[in-house]
């Protein structure tokens, strides 16, 4: 096999099928590690006792307080410091979304320059312009999973793009009468049609937290597998010795077949699991985030396989590919940099504690994907895992740690372990700007108290009550410790037409009653939980949710 069959055949052929088990691969491992969380998440700490919240005991003390009264906030207008710090969230999000611009159309024209030199007629503006706006495409996916909040961000930037492919193809079509819409079409589904496809499959939001790292192990796997039976064909003699074994224990030509790849595969997967350690430290020591990991991974992916059809001008071409995606990088990192200077610090950085109903299911992921875009720009987030957004959020090394039989690492183990986690929860941002969501997973006898810490600790709370009914007993406690300990201007409750208002607001109501004489709420005079009502999941709601918690946060703040 020559190096330009080699090239433009196994090397797209290992890609694409690397990609494919990407996507199947991820499904099956996250269900096996919700599984063990959960499983895990219904036993007790084990042998190191956890001790419950030793606070104040919730029963009235003294004079009652004054009643409680359950408002809506939709019309309520977030203050000028809510507003300032929605503002810089927002322009950290387009800023962030122009340094990807940036360095997916440096990585655009550098693709797009060697057909200027090997095709005929040199430089032609309507082709140059042409094939850089198709090897553009990777821009629209990187963009849209920064800062598109909705689905109509999604089809804004999307239409946008379309738009100017299709301007440009009719200034193509109108400079070539031989140029047809059939060939424009075709060219640009080559171009990016598999790669989207597969793409799509492993940046769902359920398995894009572990897609890159399972891409990377399974294209060195197949490479492994791919190489194993490339040598072995090399060699006559080998290859006769090999079918002899095979034969003496009874295994057939496809048996051998198939064993010689996973033999490939398997050495190989040293090789992955290498990288993927790597990876991991590289993420733990703040060299990356999750969403540059992701985007990363997409980025490369389109560099390989858009280069491939260069390679029958040559076989160096191929690093054509490669040479793009460095300069990305080039000036994604410079991007990065010029902007870590407008970015929060550490000491003024908002933080929200998310707290929900754990059978909210795709519901919550929504709510988390849009709500964690716009906040990570301005500061951290927590949240107690469950069942709900348990591989959403998982990150590189937690996941390492469930593959590595480490799981139970994740897990609070009492109050000394809780003290220590608190005091080492990641607060500064990547190098890309955006903070982390610290992630709490406890068993059944350390969520308690692990709530009632993050709640007190945090500078908002918000609580997504959504199908919210008499069936969920666990709320009752986290609703009792917010009336209780943490301020109620600091708390913001999600209700929609699941939402049992009646039962929540008399579940509220005496919940109220009970709390302490030290609790922060006694002294109010007109005490109110408030209700924001999701009825709709828009980019509208979404941004009305986020400067609601920022002027929550900046309540707390000023206290």
């Amino acid at each position: 096999m020559n190096l330009t069959v080699t090239l433009t055949g196994a090397l797209p052929a290992i890609l694409l099928i690397s990609a494919a088990l990407t996507a199947v691969a991820s499904i099956v491992l996250l269900w096996l590690y919700r599984r063990a969380v959960l499983r895990s998440m219904g036993t007790p700490a084990g042998s190191t006792r956890a001790q419950q919240p030793s606070q104040s005991p919730h029963e009235p003390q003294g004079a009652p307080p004054a009643p409680l009264q359950v408002i809506g906030v939709e019309s309520v207008l977030p203050g000028a410091s809510a507003l300032s710090v929605f503002a810089r969230a927002a322009q950290s999000l387009h800023r962030v979304a122009w340094v990807y611009v940036a360095g997916g159309l440096v990585y655009a024209v550098i693709l797009a320059t060697p057909w200027m030199v090997f095709t005929e007629g040199g430089f032609i503006l309507s082709r140059f312009l042409w094939l850089t706006e198709c090897y553009a495409w990777p821009i629209v996916l990187a963009v849209g999973l920064v800062s598109a909040i909705g689905r109509g961000e999604w089809f804004a930037i999307a239409g946008a793009y379309f738009a100017a492919l299709i301007a440009i193809g009719l200034y193509g079509l109108s400079r070539n009468p031989a140029l047809t819409v059939g060939q424009l079409g075709f060219f640009w589904l080559f171009t990016n049609g598999a790669e989207t496809v597969i793409l799509l499959a492993f940046l769902n939001r359920r398995v894009r937290a572990v897609g890159p790292l399972v891409l990377a192990f399974m294209v060195a796997g197949a490479i492994g597998a791919f190489l194993l039976i490339n040598l072995v064909g090399r060699s006559e003699r080998l290859l006769r010795e090999i079918v002899a074994v095979g034969n003496a224990v009874g295994l057939g030509a496809s048996a051998l077949f198939v064993l010689m790849h996973l033999m490939g595969f398997a050495a190989f997967a040293l090789l992955g699991w290498w990288l993927l350690r790597w990876v991991g430290r590289r993420y733990q020591a703040k060299r990356m985030s999750d969403q540059s990991l992701t985007l990363d991974a997409l980025w490369l992916l389109f560099a390989v396989t858009q280069s491939i059809t260069l390679v029958f001008e040559g076989w160096a071409w191929i690093f054509t590919g490669l040479v793009a995606f460095v300069a990305y990088k080039l000036v994604t990192r410079i991007g990065f940099a010029l902007l870590a200077s407008d970015g929060p610090s550490e000491a003024r950085a908002p933080s929200l504690l998310l707290l929900r109903v754990f059978s909210l299911g795709r519901r919550s992921e929504r709510l988390f994907d849009g709500l964690s875009k716009g906040w990570l720009r301005a500061g951290s987030m927590s949240l107690i895992a469950g069942p709900d957004l348990v591989t959403t959020v998982v990150e590189p090394h937690e996941f390492l740690n469930f593959i590595g039989g480490r799981l139970s690492r994740q897990f609070v183990q009492g109050e000394a372990d809780l003290e220590r986690r608190l005091a080492e929860r990641d607060v500064r941002p990547d190098p890309d700007g955006r903070f982390r969501v610290n992630e709490f997973f406890c068993y059944a006898d350390t969520w308690q108290m692990t709530m009632q810490r993050l709640a007190r600790g945090s500078g908002a709370v918000l609580m997504d009550l959504r199908s919210f009914s008499r069936a969920n007993h666990g709320c009752l406690y986290e609703l009792q410790e917010l009336l209780s300990g943490v301020p109620l201007d600091r708390v913001l409750f999600v209700v929609d037409s699941s939402t049992d208002r009646s039962f929540l607001e008399q579940t509220l109501k005496d919940l109220w009653q009970r709390i302490p004489a030290n609790s922060p709420n006694r002294v109010l005079s007109s005490p109110a939980a408030r209700l924001f009502e999701a009825y709709e999941h828009s980019a509208h709601k979404a941004k009305l949710l986020l400067k609601l918690l920022f002027e929550a946060e900046g309540v707390n703040s000023t206290n």
